[in-house]
C-alpha cells in the first residue's frame, strides 16, 4: 500500500463527537497517522507481522493504519470508554480485529505487598508485558496534567519489546533525549512535523493552530547475554 492510499483510507476514520478537554482529546490527523505508520513500516520494519500496542488509542486511527499495513495483532489502551466505543465502531467499519484495554495509564500501581498491589501487578496492562513488539502513541502533551506525556512514554517503553513511536512538542526535545539516555534507550528524531490542531473546544480562539512536533522513535537496547 502506498502512502497516499493509506492516508486516503484514514480520512474515513470517525473522530470524537464530544472531546474531553481534561484528557486532551485531540484526534491524530490522517496526514500524521499515515506518515507515522508508513515510516515505521517501510523504514524500520516495525509493523508488518508485529504485535502492536496503541497507548491512549482514542478513536483508533494509529492501530487501524497498522492493521492496514499488515500488523499481526493490535491492542489499544485508553481511560475513556466513549473513545474505545468509537474506536470499536471504526474497527468494525474497516473490518479490523483489535482488542481494547480500559485503563488509566497515568495511575501508579500500589505496592505489590498489598492485596491491591498484587492485583495491579497482574492487571491487564502488566499482563501485556513481553507480548508487544511495537508501541504507538500520540500522548497528551501535558497542558492539563503536567508531565503526563512522559508518564505515557515511560510506560510505553517499559511495555515494548523493541520499539516505541511517539509524537511530542519539539520544545520538549532536549528533555526527552535526556530522559531516554537515563532510561537506557536509543532515541531518534525521525522527522519534524506540523500538528494542525483544529478548533475543538469553546475556549479556542483560532480556527486552527500549527504546533511543531517531533516524530520520535525509541529503540530498546538488547540486554547483554550473561555467560553461565
Amino acid at each position: 500500500m502506498k502512502l497516499k492510499e493509506l492516508e486516503g483510507y484514514l480520512q474515513d476514520v470517525a473522530v470524537f463527537t464530544d472531546p474531553k478537554i481534561k484528557l486532551e482529546q485531540y484526534p491524530t490527523t490522517p496526514h500524521l497517522a499515515a506518515r507515522m505508520l508508513y515510516t515505521a513500516h517501510t523504514t524500520y520494519d516495525d509493523i508488518e507481522n508485529k504485535a502492536v500496542g496503541d497507548m491512549g488509542c482514542g478513536c483508533g486511527i494509529l492501530s487501524i493504519a497498522a492493521a492496514m499495513l499488515g500488523s499481526a495483532y493490535n491492542v489499544g489502551f485508553d481511560i475513556d470508554p466513549d473513545a474505545i466505543a468509537i474506536a470499536q465502531e471504526n474497527c468494525d467499519e474497516f473490518e479490523i480485529e483489535m482488542d481494547f484495554i480500559l485503563t488509566d495509564l497515568s495511575a501508579t500501581p500500589a505496592p505489590s505487598n498489598t492485596a491491591d498491589g498484587e492485583a495491579n501487578a497482574r492487571g491487564p496492562y502488566e499482563m501485556m508485558k513481553g507480548k508487544l513488539d511495537t508501541i504507538l502513541m500520540n500522548p497528551p502533551f501535558g497542558t492539563k496534567l503536567k508531565g503526563i506525556d512522559m508518564v505515557f512514554l515511560k510506560k510505553g517503553i517499559d511495555l515494548a519489546n523493541h520499539a516505541v513511536y511517539s509524537l511530542h512538542k519539539t520544545s520538549t526535545r532536549d528533555h526527552i533525549l535526556k530522559k531516554a539516555k537515563e532510561w537506557g534507550v536509543e532515541c531518534e528524531v525521525v522527522a519534524e512535523l506540523r500538528y494542525n490542531l483544529d478548533k475543538s473546544y469553546k475556549f479556542h480562539k483560532k480556527q486552527s493552530l500549527d504546533i511543531a512536533v517531533d516524530f520520535l522513535r525509541f529503540e530498546k537496547k538488547p540486554r547483554p547475554e550473561t555467560s553461565s
